[in-house]
């Protein structure tokens, strides 16, 4: 079990850029535990930052769910002032976000459920090639192992 540290990750940007998100913490949910991690940026509000969380829950049904959740707010543009030279604090007018959910039988292996996420993953990119699959990290470990950062 990896302990929660920041990870870097590209975008899907025509030339990517990197993103750091550093880790926030993490904390007990209903029947599980949540990991949180925000990028910093240093002309952004801090309710606006890009962040990625993952959750580990056990259903009555005895099933493990894990879930990565990214999400992107994205600003309101500010144009200009009012009459009385008032200029609106910006906000965020809503958010990009995407989930990746697996569902993991209490009999499903590592080695199941390692291939179902890389087969899931290459879909969803696009791969038509032979790709080794990544093995650890905090993210891979709660899909693959059931283990969340401490």
């Amino acid at each position: 079990m990896s302990a929660i540290a920041s990870h870097v990750a590209f975008d899907g940007a025509s030339t990517p850029v990197s993103h750091t998100f550093l880790a926030e913490g993490v904390q007990d949910i209903a029947d599980g535990l949540m990991a949180t991690w925000k990028e910093v940026i240093g002309t952004t509000p801090e309710y606006a930052s890009n962040r990625v969380s993952l959750s580990k829950r056990k259903l009555k049904s005895g099933v493990v769910r894990v879930a990565m959740r990214v999400e992107i707010p994205v600003m309101e543009s500010i144009s200009g002032q009012n009459a009385s030279g008032y200029t609106a604090a910006p906000k965020v007018a809503y958010v990009d976000a995407v989930e990746i959910v697996q569902y993991a039988h209490p009999r499903s292996t590592t080695l199941g459920r390692r291939l179902v996420r890389q087969l899931a993953i290459n879909s969803a990119n696009g791969v038509a090639t032979t790709v080794t699959p990544v093995t650890s990290g905090q993210i891979v470990e709660a899909f693959d192992a059931l283990l969340m950062p401490t």
